[in-house]
């Protein structure tokens, strides 16, 4: 069956021509405007990069202006696992004609997730080569390959108060990753629910524009706080 190709709203380079791409993948229910929307934040600190939020493939069901990358019923990790496995290929079309139009090399991508999104950018993003992936307020659906030393750098981040993903899942992806081989970082955001606030925002930028320069290649299978590191880096 053909795919049908995603499509949504897109923030190009703030000056010349793209030399990255960041993908936004936006939560259950919600769409690519809901995310695009982190771009300009980001884009102070990288210039040169284009942004894009697709729509994901499907109306959501729950929320009918919006969309769903897989069905969800109840957080279940046998679901989780099949709805990321059967939504892959859409995203890695979209990725594909993208980095094709703007002519980029593989590793010139990075993906970031919101909720569900987190679910497909970790899945998709975990399986071919990216430069960088940022999850918020997600989960690990399923089991993550075997990854090698080209594993790209991985920040998640969750809100303490999140009521629809718990902050356990945070914990639970970035011990499973790390056994996986991935270099993992981590923020919980205090007094935070299912959403993103400032000091999350800014963390994402910051491990973008870190991976894009190629200073986050870490040993394999470690895990940090990225609070640290990352003062410690720009200190």
């Amino acid at each position: 069956m053909a795919l049908t190709p995603l499509s949504g709203p897109r923030l190009p380079p703030a000056r010349g021509q793209a030399t990255h791409l960041v993908v936004l993948c936006h939560g259950y229910g919600a769409d690519g405007k809901d995310l695009i929307g982190l771009a300009p934040f980001w884009q102070r600190m990288l210039p040169t990069v284009a942004f894009v939020a697709p729509n994901a493939p499907e109306p959501c069901a729950g929320a009918p202006t919006g969309y769903q990358w897989f069905p969800i019923s109840r957080i279940d990790p046998n679901e989780m696992r099949k709805g990321v496995e059967a939504a892959a290929a859409a995203l890695n079309s979209f990725l594909d004609a993208e980095m094709k139009r703007l002519e980029l090399a593989p590793d010139r991508l990075a993906l970031v997730g919101f909720s569900q999104g987190t679910m497909m950018a970790l899945h998709v993003g975990l399986r071919r080569p990216v430069a960088a992936i940022v999850g918020y307020s997600g989960l690990l659906a399923g089991e993550p390959p075997k990854l090698g030393a080209e594993a790209p750098p991985v920040l998640l981040v969750h809100g303490a108060a999140d009521q629809t993903i718990p902050v356990g899942a945070l914990f639970d992806a970035s011990t499973r990753l790390a056994a996986s081989g991935a270099a993992v970082q981590w923020h919980v955001s205090e007094d935070t629910g299912h959403s993103i606030d400032e000091a999350g925002l800014a963390l994402g930028g910051l491990h973008l524009t870190m991976a894009f320069r190629g200073l986050l290649r870490r040993g394999a299978g470690e895990i940090a706080s990225p609070v640290a590191e990352m003062s410690q880096r720009i200190a």
